[in-house]
């Protein structure tokens, strides 16, 4: 963004000891919980795969009401050095509660240098949690959101271009790349990849199908394409539900914009209606959306506390607005 020495945030970071980023946030036990990543100096060189993002645990946080100043910190809940299966890069988690049991999902890589998404079983939301030996069957890429629909039935939706790998799996199998040339994307005028969705098994553990592919349509029923980069999916999968409507929210990418579509299933396909989040200060911008007491807050996060650094981000919150015909107010993060 430019002239961010001048900008005035409309919020101040939840936490300021650790940095934080990529806020997944759930009521629970009548309180807020916020899954963050915890970014860490990892001394590594930046690149476009975010090699850089060397997070390495998780730290749940708490809040009475998304108008307090702080939030708690719980500390660790759950380390790469504890989960079998994953070697690096503990990326944007996510997390659920059914039938007595907290679940956390969460990306990493694997010793393949692909990422894959695990699960963690607790009975506290602020954790600890203890991983499954192996990955969820069938997972790739990053950024998890679990979602509970009114029926019970559980969803995982996932995915993320770049640095998470999306344009890596279009054969159905993993393409490294080291060995392969950078640029496996689409052509511009293609449909664009999609993030994904698979539902869960009841004990919320594995697919209980093949993931199926999120498909965003622009006004008149076409698939976003690849060129279009202030509307197609990158990453951050967000999913919420409003006036009996299904809204996946999502980031940009390279654009840094948080633009929503609407559904009438949870399947979709999708019909693009807007902005949710403007840039924020850092490359990076990754949400979540929570009703809490008849209220709508978005937790996001920019790289204030850190002067600008983009591996080095803070969680935030503010209230959100539906408006009456059921699109959403855009909100900017500075004044």
């Amino acid at each position: 963004m430019s002239d961010e020495k001048n900008l005035t945030p409309i919020s101040e970071p939840l936490v300021t000891d650790i940095y934080t980023a990529d806020p997944s946030a759930h009521v629970f036990e009548g309180k807020i919980y916020i899954y963050p990543s915890h970014d860490i100096d990892a001394g590594l060189p930046e690149d476009d795969f975010g090699g850089h993002f060397g997070m390495e645990d998780y730290h749940i946080l708490s809040m009475d009401s998304p108008s307090d100043a702080k939030a708690t910190d719980h500390g660790i809940a759950l380390h790469v050095k504890d989960v079998p299966w994953a070697e690096r890069q503990m990326w944007a988690p996510d997390a659920a509660y059914k039938n007595g049991t907290y679940y956390f999902y969460f990306p990493a890589k694997a010793k393949d240098g692909a990422f894959r998404i695990g699960v963690a079983t607790g009975k506290n939301p602020a954790g600890p949690f203890k991983a499954q030996p192996e990955a969820i069957k069938g997972s790739f890429s990053i950024d998890p959101c679990s979602f509970i629909d009114d029926d019970g039935k559980a969803y995982l939706y996932f995915g993320g271009i770049w640095g998470g790998q999306l344009q890596r799996w279009q054969t159905g199998k993993f393409v490294d790349h080291v060995n392969t040339p950078f640029d496996l994307e689409p052509a511009d005028n293609e449909p664009a990849l999609c993030a994904k969705v698979a539902r869960l098994t009841e004990d919320m553990l594995e697919f209980d199908e093949k993931p199926r592919d999120l498909v965003i349509l622009d006004k008149n029923g076409k698939p976003l394409t690849m060129g279009d980069h202030d509307r197609r999916f990158f990453e951050a999968s967000w999913m919420h539900k409003y006036n009996g409507k299904y809204y996946f929210s999502y980031s940009t990418g390279d654009t840094h914009y948080i633009c929503y579509a609407v559904a009438d299933n949870p399947y979709g396909p999708f019909t693009y209606k807007g902005v949710v989040l403007n840039p924020v200060i850092g490359w990076t911008n990754h949400h979540s959306i929570v009703e809490f007491k008849g209220k709508w807050y978005i937790y996001y996060h920019d790289s204030t506390l850190s002067g600008g650094q983009t591996h080095l981000r803070c969680v935030k919150v503010a209230e959100l607005t539906h408006l009456p015909d059921g699109t959403i107010a855009p909100i900017t993060a500075y004044k």
